[in-house]
């Protein structure tokens, strides 16, 4: 892949898909998303291609894979794969009792069905702290339903709480190829990725080669396509599926500054952990400066999945929500001049005690990126990530993605000033003195690298 000059726009270089808007659906609520899931699950013919940080041990990840077994009972030559992060598959959850993890679920239901599907663990990198396979998207013979989300209870709203992201769906086969294309030729065929159905015979010394070789693969993979070379037509949207692996100059990368850089008038930015790329931060400033209009939309530091609440025992993973606050309430700071003008609005999202996943941009109501990144360092430079762009020259999805977001914006209050935002001396006395201990040791700008 060709990079552009200095100046030069990014996006114009990217081959795409051509597809119909029509094509192209947005799904709003949690438990619609679960409901479409276990209809494609269903209904599918030739093949289920699933990629997830991971596929939970609880009521909706016996749900899901209940639904996906029995599919393949129906129908043997269904070709099935779903790929998690490996280690994150054989742990535990964070701040709970140890456990080998999710692989006990996948090993049980191996043992009680005759046709066997395969479930892969990908590891990204030899330590979880240093990378995990965050790339998103779950391929239903030719339609792709796409979502930040992973799979268990909350993201599925298996009971009263969910955990809020963005689902949509796009049928198209070439984009679908193209996903399928490159699972099975970077993922299902790396001799790093193993079987999570049976006991891996290798340590995790014996792993590693095999990881750096896995890695320089990724450095250089993408997804593979028959470009569209005509101008679209009226209908008609671009499509571009793209990797982001290896440092700050991948493709996914790439987009996401470059949908920043060249806002013409206004730019939509979700994430759920505030925490901006320096590159990322100083590009949404410069458009500032120029006039242009940034909105986004963050979750509260108590709709954070890492929050705990005040009423249970707090430890050291419970520090996260409030480094994320304290970024925030240094960027308002910062740019408060532009929220008193209206240029900058950023939405705190709150709804009971619900959490906020969502991830993604729309710039100018004719860019749109849906993806599993959290424009975070983390994102930027560890994780295996993907995303899907959208280019909408003739605005034939601005209605639907202007409905997704107003619907998005229900829960949200805007912040008109830095100082609503809580300090440290504000937060419980637990999270204060870890907060505190954390800046004394200038331990905060190497923890926001890695969360």
């Amino acid at each position: 892949m060709q990079f552009p000059g200095k100046g030069a726009s990014f996006i114009n270089t990217l081959s795409s898909i051509s597809t119909e808007a029509e094509n192209i659906s947005i799904i709003e609520t949690t438990l619609q998303f679960r409901e479409k899931l276990l209809g494609l699950i269903k209904d599918a013919q030739q093949r289920i291609y699933m990629t997830a940080l991971y596929l939970q041990d609880d009521a909706s990840g016996q749900e899901v894979l209940s639904a996906i077994y029995e599919a393949k009972q129906a129908n043997p030559k269904l070709d099935v794969k779903i790929f998690v992060d490996f280690s994150r598959a054989q742990r535990g959850l964070m701040g709970q009792p140890e456990s080998i993890g999710n692989v006990r679920l996948y090993r049980e239901y191996a043992g009680k069905f005759e046709h066997q599907i395969d479930i892969l663990g990908v590891p990204v990198k030899s330590k979880e702290m240093l990378g995990v396979l965050h790339l998103k998207g779950f391929v239903f013979d030719d339609t792709l339903l796409y979502s930040g989300a992973s799979l268990n209870d909350i993201y599925l709203q298996q009971n009263s709480r969910y955990r809020y992201d963005r689902y949509h769906v796009i049928k198209d086969k070439k984009l679908t190829d193209s996903m399928v294309s490159f699972m099975q030729r970077y993922l299902a065929t790396s001799s790093a990725v193993k079987s999570l159905t049976e006991p891996t015979a290798l340590s995790k010394k014996q792993l590693k080669p095999l990881i750096r070789q896995f890695k320089k693969s990724l450095r250089v993979g993408n997804y593979q396509f028959t470009p569209d070379l005509n101008p679209l037509e009226k209908e008609d949207v671009a499509i571009t599926p793209l990797l982001g692996f290896g440092g700050r100059r991948n493709p996914l990368n790439m987009t996401i500054y470059d949908m920043v850089k060249n806002t013409r008038d206004k730019i939509i930015i979700f994430t759920p952990y505030f925490n901006f790329p320096n590159k990322v931060s100083k590009a949404i400033r410069r458009i500032l400066k120029n006039g242009k209009k940034v909105n986004i939309v963050v979750g509260d530091k108590v709709a954070n999945d890492f929050y705990i609440p005040e009423d249970q025992a707090f430890n050291r993973i419970g520090i996260v929500p409030y480094i994320y606050e304290t970024n925030l309430r240094k960027f308002v700071k910062r740019n408060q001049k532009f929220v008193d003008t209206g240029l900058l609005n950023i939405h705190l999202w709150l709804h009971d005690d619900n959490s906020f996943h969502l991830k993604g941009m729309s710039c100018d109501d004719s860019c749109h990126l849906i993806t599993g990144h959290n424009i975070n360092p983390r994102a930027w430079s560890l994780d295996l990530e993907n995303g899907i762009l959208i280019q909408d020259p003739n605005q034939q999805l601005k209605e639907k993605f202007q409905h997704e977001y107003q619907q998005i914006l229900t829960h949200t209050n805007r912040i008109d000033h830095f100082e609503q935002i809580q300090t440290i001396n504000d937060y419980p006395d637990a999270a204060c003195k870890l907060m505190k201990n954390v800046k004394r040791a200038k331990l905060d700008s190497i923890l926001n690298r890695l969360l």
